[in-house]
Parts: C-alpha cells; sequence; structure tokens
C-alpha cells in the first residue's frame, strides 16, 4: 500500500495501490494454469448397453453362440442344427432381443477357411455390428 502525502487537496489522502494485488493474483492464474492438465486421462471401457427391446430374454437368451461348421458341410448353432440357408434367419432371430451381440466360430480341423467365412458373412449380412470370434484348438484346449 502506498500513501501521498499532500496533493491537490492539500492534505495527505490515502489510496490503496492495487498493482502488486494484480501481480500476484495474475502469478496465481499462471500457476493454476500451469499445474492444471488440459485433458483428463483415463482408460477406454467398454460400457454394457441396455436392451432398448421390452421382451422378457429367456434363460437361453443369455448363453454363448457357438456357430460350428462340421464335416460334411453341416451347420449347428449350440448343439441345435441348421441348414446353411436357414443360418442367416436363425441368428436374426437370436439377436433380434439381444443386447449383447458376440458369435464364436468353430470349425473341424479339415474344414476350409471358405466355410468358416461364409459364416461370418452370414452373420454380418443379418447386424454388421456383431462381433464374430474364431475358436481355433489351441483356445479350446485352454492353453
Amino acid at each position: 500500500m502506498a500513501m501521498s502525502v499532500g496533493g491537490k487537496k492539500g492534505g495527505p489522502s490515502s489510496d490503496i495501490n492495487v498493482t502488486p494485488l494484480i501481480d500476484v493474483l495474475l502469478v496465481i492464474i499462471i500457476i493454476f494454469m500451469v499445474i492444471t492438465p488440459l485433458k483428463p486421462h483415463g482408460l477406454h471401457t467398454l460400457v454394457p448397453q441396455p436392451n432398448h427391446h421390452k421382451h422378457k430374454q429367456t434363460p437361453q437368451n443369455n448363453a454363448t453362440i457357438v456357430v460350428q461348421v462340421l464335416d460334411g458341410g453341416k451347420v449347428m448353432i449350440n448343439q441345435t442344427a441348421v441348414t446353411w440357408k436357414t443360418l442367416g434367419d436363425q441368428l436374426e432371430a437370436i439377436y433380434k432381443t439381444r443386447a449383447e451381440k458376440v458369435m464364436f466360430v468353430h470349425a473341424d480341423k479339415d474344414i476350409p477357411f471358405a466355410a468358416v467365412a461364409r459364416v461370418v458373412d452370414i452373420a454380418k449380412g443379418v447386424d454388421p455390428t456383431i462381433k464374430v470370434g474364431i475358436l481355433t484348438p489351441k483356445m479350446l484346449a485352454g492353453h
């Protein structure tokens, strides 16, 4: 604070000199700007999405879907035999009421990869948001 003695009126006057206070406040603001992170850091997570359909889910709807391609061109969904023509309709019926759209494909040892790719294409044709995983013998053995 500073005081000036005298002045135009001829007497002492007291005025607060705010210049040093403003300097201190600017330094404090700069310090807080430097120590405050500009972008919050966190972990990227996937949050389960609610089911938008009001249908009551049966316990079968919570089961993991595994499509098996067997020798001789046979196709099974969770131990239920289906044909190549009805595979898309069956998958559509299964995933119509599901919020979690995950499917696994398992093929016998001597099945050409084209058959596995055909299953993936049919699944993606039903719903492009279906996540498809391929089960390998090493995964099934638990190694």
